[in-house]
């Protein structure tokens, strides 16, 4: 790829008060081979990736992305330079993939992103999990932040293609998600303002009842007295 070579050695310094998000999808995709494979008693074959939510080349601004997976793996770092970024594998067990990209601009910090590997349906997950004709799918949204980029990092953010001409398509709905996590706070806000209601008509009611025995104390304790 060709860069801008006219920034210097600093980058060109940083633009101050900019700051350009680029949301992505990561996780993976999983094939039950249907029985245990006798030769390593491995079970699935799995993909994990990182893409872009948008339709836009990321090797304009991301140099390469470093998959680590569990050691029990030959060479457990795997290194992907172009898109699309993804590696394949096959094994038995779920564990945590450690995902790093990093930038054309070395002045900016990697990105990292934390996956578990996900082969097997349960009952916790099914919100993130779906199966479909492409096998089981755990896949996230997240964003990345560039905060006062360099004029290098702002011009190679700027500058992106699409990736592909046909439609653009997700595994996942994440519109439909967010309407339904936007809706599950709501409701969950509303039903906690229901229930702090609740309680501070009982309190009010509890401080009006001790108030009540006080008075009748008092006046029986005077009574008491006059006697």
């Amino acid at each position: 790829m060709s860069l801008p070579t006219d920034f210097g050695p600093d980058s060109g310094g940083r633009i101050k008060g900019v700051c350009i998000v680029k949301p992505i999808v990561y996780g993976n995709v999983a094939r039950y081979f249907g029985k245990k494979r006798e030769e390593d008693g491995h079970t699935h074959q799995w993909t994990v990736y990182v893409k872009p939510y948008v339709n836009e080349d990321m090797s304009a601004y991301v140099k390469k992305v470093h998959f680590k997976l569990h050691e029990s793996y030959t060479n457990q770092n795997r290194i992907v330079v172009k898109p699309p970024y993804e590696i394949s594998e096959t094994g038995w067990g779920e564990f945590e993939i450690v995902i790093k990209i990093h930038f054309h601009d070395p002045n900016e910090r990697p990105a990292t992103m934390y996956h578990i590997l996900k082969l097997f349906h349960s009952g916790g997950t099914r919100d993130v999990s779906t199966e479909n004709g492409k096998g089981l799918v755990s896949e996230s949204l997240d964003e990345i932040v560039f905060q006062d980029p360099t004029q290098l990092m702002h011009h190679l953010l700027t500058n992106t293609k699409q990736l592909t001409l046909g439609r653009w398509e997700h595994n996942t709905n994440f519109e439909e998600k967010k309407e339904k996590t936007q809706k599950s706070i709501m409701d969950a806000k509303q039903k906690i303002r229901t229930e702090i209601t609740q309680l501070k008509n009982k309190l009010k009611l509890a401080k009006e009842t001790i108030s009540q025995f006080k008075d009748e104390i008092a006046k029986a304790q005077d009574n008491q007295f006059m006697l």
